[in-house]
């Protein structure tokens, strides 16, 4: 499975391909980082990222999309960038009908290195060794993409099998009885086994 993850943000972008299965070796493809000027406007940025997002996706025909979960923060406009960065892999992922995966860092932290508080320092270790490297993933953002594409590798798969697996399979009658409201007015049928009441006399 080839999987392309993104670590969004509108001045720095990493973006990572990794080749592999559950259980088996995986193979770095490649990774990098998209850059744009914060002294430029936003739209401009968008585009630029856009446009580089579109060579990763043709370059390399990915077969999932994993990117990581957007998070509030205090400063607004880094949360801004990064969600709007975020839509547009997600638009590329769409048109080309391939599933898209959000992780937590949490989650990427603790499949690459066995613990969801590890820093960033020994997520890089455990990436540079993962995936056979000569030399750790400079700077941080490629680092980060790599780990999220090692995650998806490992977890994400299920996580989709179980997914299509549970949007596939035929909905369970509920076995709880359906109450039905009696009525005022309801006629229920006259049972012979009952004993009847006799009727008062009429004046």
């Amino acid at each position: 499975m080839r999987v392309l993850a993104v670590d969004p943000g509108l001045t720095r972008c990493g973006v990572g391909v990794v080749d592999g299965l559950p259980g088996r070796r995986l193979t770095l493809v490649e990774v990098g980082v998209i850059r744009t000027l914060p002294a430029d406007p936003t739209p401009r940025r968008l585009v630029a990222v856009d446009d580089e997002l579109h060579h990763w996706f043709e370059r390399h025909r990915p077969e999932a999309v994993a990117i990581e979960r957007v998070f509030a923060d205090t400063n607004v406009s880094t949360v801004m960038g990064t969600a709007q960065v975020t839509g547009l892999v997600m638009v590329h992922a769409e048109r080309r009908g391939l599933p898209v995966t959000l992780h937590t860092p949490t989650e990427v932290k603790a499949a690459v290195s066995g613990s969801g508080r590890a820093d960033k320092a020994q997520v890089t270790t455990m990436v540079t060794r993962l995936l056979g490297l000569t030399t750790p993933p400079k700077p941080a953002d490629a680092a980060d993409a790599l780990a999220l594409a090692i995650c998806h590798v490992w977890r994400g798969g299920t996580q989709n099998r179980l997914a299509e697996a549970a949007a596939a399979a035929p909905a369970r009658p509920s076995r709880i009885p359906k109450r039905v409201p009696r009525s005022s007015t309801a006629v229920t049928a006259h049972d012979p086994t009952r004993p009847t009441l006799p009727k008062a006399p009429t004046r």
